[in-house]
């Protein structure tokens, strides 16, 4: 029997965890377990942040639910230390945008798999990528994933590696949307920097479809159509 934990950097009662939920579903038998224990509001972009000594609320909301009054990393921390220690995936997500190559350092959904790592446990982040006119459509997210996991946690990380998973826009042209899941690299490109300043100072204006990226790397992969897996090694 597996014990999967699913956290997230956009809140408990954010769609994607939720897809992430019925994901899980799809794939593991009713003798496998799935707790939730994510942030108790929205906090995308906070990185690794950790609560360094504060009291970290714990509200449970349902049956192997509980919403933590911490960052993403905070709840990997409850969750493998006090909750669930004998937990064995982390899955975080699916966060509502893509978190490729550069964008790992400062999201709070990769941060929490960085940190179940940290804490020796294995550990999936997933991220869905969409054209800023589009909705998410969290069915299609929810079908996806299902193939990523299928595949990705029947082959454990070793220690101080972890997935980190990005799920292209569905196609705007009506052509089959299959993608395939390519095994990457991370890219090394930075995050957009144009940027205009006038009367009220300094702001980026730069599109994040259009930035720079390694040919073959994880941005490209995902930009280009298909599922980037990107197995990232800490030590």
């Amino acid at each position: 029997m597996a014990l999967i934990v699913l956290t997230n950097d956009d809140g408990i009662d954010a769609p994607g965890i939720r897809a992430l939920q019925a994901a899980v579903s799809s794939v593991f038998s009713k003798e496998d377990k799935c707790a939730i224990v994510a942030p108790d509001t929205h906090l995308s972009g906070c990185s690794h942040q950790l609560n360094r000594g504060g009291v970290i609320a714990i509200a449970q909301q349902a049956d192997n639910e509980y919403a933590i009054g911490g960052t993403p990393a905070d709840c990997s921390r409850v969750a493998i230390s006090h909750l669930y220690p004998e937990v064995d995936w982390i899955l975080s997500g699916i966060n509502a945008g893509g978190n490729m190559g550069a964008d790992t350092y400062v999201s709070g959904t990769v941060a929490a798999v960085r940190e179940a790592t940290l804490l020796r446990k294995s550990a999936i982040a997933i991220s869905q990528y969409r054209y800023r006119t589009h909705a998410y459509d969290w069915e299609r997210a929810t079908r996806l994933t299902a193939k990523v996991l299928s595949l990705l946690m029947e082959k454990p990380p070793q220690p101080g590696q972890f997935w980190n998973v990005n799920l292209p826009a569905a196609p705007v042209d009506g052509s089959t949307d299959d993608p395939e899941i390519v095994f990457c690299s991370r890219c090394t490109q930075p995050l957009p920097t144009d940027f205009e300043v006038d009367e009220r100072g300094f702001r980026y204006v730069g599109a994040y479809e259009n930035r720079q990226r390694d040919s073959g790397a994880d941005v490209d992969v995902c930009l280009g159509g298909n599922i980037s897996a990107v197995k990232i090694q800490m030590w």
